[in-house]
C-alpha cells in the first residue's frame, strides 16, 4: 500500500545559483511551489515525487532583473506559467526524473540527501529531503545572454539548482 506525502513549505524552499559576469554567482528562488510524493515505506526506495513552481513567484533580490527572467527573454511566466519536475527513480542517493521549463522536457538526475523519517512532538511523521543538481538554461530556450568586453557572458549557462524539502505523512 503506498503512502502519500505532502509538502510543509514553512519549512522548504526551492533555489538556484548563476554566475554573473564570470566572477560572481547571482542567487535566486521561487516562493510559490507545491510538492507530494509517494512511497511504498520509509525509506522511499523508487518513490515517486512532483515538483511545480509559479515561475511569477521568481525572486533575485532584484525587481528589474526579476521581471527580465519572467521575459520571454527567459522563462516567459505569461505562456508558460510553471515549471515542473517529475521523479521516477529514488536509490536513496539519486533521483532520476524530468523536468520540465518553458514547454521543454529534459531527464535530470538530481543528488539526494535523505534527512530520514521522524515523528514530531504532534504525532505526525516527517520525512525531509536536499535535492542539488544543474542544468543547462540553453537546453530549454532560455537563451539571452550579453558578451562583455572581456569575451566572457553576462550570464553564464550553467544553473544549479538546490531544493529543500519537508514532506508530512498523509
Amino acid at each position: 500500500m503506498s503512502v502519500k506525502w505532502n509538502l510543509d513549505k514553512t519549512h522548504s524552499e526551492v533555489q538556484f545559483k548563476v554566475k554573473h559576469m564570470v566572477i560572481s554567482t547571482v542567487s535566486g528562488d521561487f516562493s510559490s511551489f507545491d510538492a507530494h510524493a509517494e512511497s511504498e515505506d520509509e525509506n522511499f526506495k523508487n518513490a515517486k515525487f512532483e515538483f511545480n513552481a509559479d515561475v511569477d513567484s521568481i525572486s533575485t533580490k532584484n525587481p528589474q532583473r526579476d521581471e527580465h527572467l519572467k521575459s520571454d527573454d527567459f522563462f516567459n511566466s505569461t505562456e508558460y506559467p510553471q515549471l515542473s519536475f517529475k521523479g521516477s527513480e529514488f536509490d536513496g542517493e539519486k533521483l532520476n526524473g524530468e523536468i520540465t521549463v518553458k514547454g521543454v522536457t529534459k531527464p535530470i538526475t538530481l543528488d539526494a540527501d535523505f534527512g530520514g523519517v521522524i515523528t514530531d512532538p504532534y504525532g505526525n511523521q516527517r520525512a525531509g529531503f536536499e535535492f542539488t543538481g544543474q542544468l543547462n538554461r540553453k537546453d530549454f530556450g532560455l537563451n539571452w545572454n550579453g558578451t562583455l568586453e572581456s569575451g566572457g557572458l553576462v550570464v553564464s549557462d550553467n544553473v544549479k539548482l538546490f531544493v529543500n524539502l519537508e514532506f508530512t505523512k498523509q
